[in-house]
């Protein structure tokens, strides 16, 4: 263990189980390097100071981030790199060139703070942090930023379930343009299966068994979700189609998907749909002029140049309403039909009471029609109709008089110990 001063910053030297390590203590005060060094000793011998790391740690943030990125390609599934990327990209545009060993606590505030100005909310800029703290865990400095940085509070909205209303306007609208079939035909789907979206775009025609009329779910977010789905006969008539749609293309095989890549009018079947996204938001955000009836984006005018009305104040009941809820409308459905939780844990592919209770909203029409069975009609005389529902002396304070004698109540001290009736034994009262 050895200080050493460069210019006029301390440096330490010191071996940790034949392990050497070196670094400067930022700090022109021997006393404060003393008790810098003595702490970074006792990190050494923790394991959380490998000398290994300090390599990385004195990297720029960009650069760290991409070696991340290339580690953790081994461990994450194709779409987990592409969310990983993503969260990168603002990070790396916030620290850029600051090395990782000078990022302190207040330079998380103030990226917190940065994101949140920009319109981001908690759950996204919670998971920019997230990739934060695991290049900073890697290079062996979040344990000294971890007690002043938490999370931030998430809502507690997790989606919805559509009215009967809303239901039927979003079959309606999706069936008003051609170039909106496929999220037609996947919306309809997931209504009608509970399925994710994730889900429908790795289907393979594999995975389709119109023999013993059920979809075979062979990789999920979760293993829960690998799972057997029972087709109704709306379900089957929709594949139906998608199939002979598919022969047009020659993308019938086992190991085509059902929702093949669609680029430039090119279709490749071999190749899964990355997204529903803007055939999904058009969809919801369509409205209708009110001269012509015709289904359109919005905008200022109507669309239709013979038409031209003035469309800009619209705005579509299902602005908003994300693909994912669909799902959470299925469960809904699910839910008030009576089916057992067994049953629709089975078929959503959940795991625990604790999940179904998120995904299901069970509507107010279901939760009056349950309160509308429970029964506990009162019996008193203030219930009748006919009778005043206020006191009076003679009835209602002294009751009404029985016939026979009244017993008679035994104490002592003041303490009830039983009653006394004529030609009765004793009651014993328990103390």
């Amino acid at each position: 263990m050895a200080l050493k001063k460069r210019g006029k910053t301390w440096h330490t030297h010191f071996f940790v189980d034949g392990q050497r390590y070196r670094q400067s203590l930022n700090t022109t005060d021997w006393r404060e390097a003393q008790a810098r060094e003595k702490q970074l000793i006792v990190q050494a011998s923790q394991g959380k100071l490998e000398a290994s790391r300090q390599t990385f740690g004195k990297l720029a943030f960009e650069q760290a981030a991409a070696i991340y990125f290339v580690s953790r390609r081994v461990e994450l599934s194709e779409s987990s790199q592409k969310k990983e990327r993503q969260l990168l990209v603002k990070p790396c545009e916030f620290f850029w060139t600051t090395r990782l060993t000078k990022i302190v606590a207040d330079d998380i505030f103030k990226f917190r703070e940065w994101r949140r100005s920009a319109g981001l909310g908690p759950a996204a800029i919670n998971m920019e942090i997230g990739v934060i703290r695991r290049i900073l865990k890697r290079a062996k400095r979040w344990h000294l930023l971890s007690a002043d940085i938490h999370p931030l509070k998430e809502p507690r909205s997790v989606g919805r379930a559509l009215t009967y209303e809303e239901k039927v306007k979003l079959l309606h609208v999706a069936g008003q343009n051609e170039e909106w079939q496929r999220a037609e035909a996947a919306m309809s789907i997931a209504l009608n299966t509970t399925m994710r979206g994730c889900e429908i775009k790795r289907l393979r025609w594999r995975d389709i068994d119109f023999l013993r009329q059920s979809v075979v779910i062979q990789t999920s977010k979760t293993e829960a979700g690998e799972r057997l789905i029972p087709m109704n006969e709306g379900i089957e008539l929709i594949f139906v189609r998608l199939r002979e749609r598919a022969k047009k293309f020659s993308g019938v095989e086992p190991h085509h998907y059902v929702f093949p890549a669609c680029e430039h009018g090119n279709v490749d079947p071999s190749r899964g749909q990355k997204s529903f996204r803007t055939a999904w938001r058009n969809l919801t955000r369509a409205v209708q002029c009110p001269n012509c009836r015709r289904f359109q984006k919005p905008g200022r005018l109507c669309s239709d140049k013979a038409c031209g009305a003035d469309i800009h104040s619209l705005k579509s009941p299902l602005a908003g309403l994300r693909f994912h809820d669909l799902r959470h409308h299925a469960i809904t459905e699910l839910a008030e039909s009576q089916v057992s939780d067994q049953t629709i844990m089975a078929i959503a592919g959940h795991v625990s009471q604790r999940m179904l209770a998120r995904y299901s909203h069970v509507r107010s029409e279901a939760r009056k029609k349950a309160v509308a069975a429970l029964s506990a009609k009162p019996t008193g005389r203030w219930f009748q109709g006919d009778l005043d529902t206020c006191y009076d002396t003679t009835s209602d304070t002294t009751g009404v008089k029985r016939n026979g004698q009244q017993p008679e109540v035994i104490e002592i001290n003041g303490r009830l110990v039983g009653t006394r009736t004529p030609d009765l034994h004793r009651v014993k009262v328990a103390l």
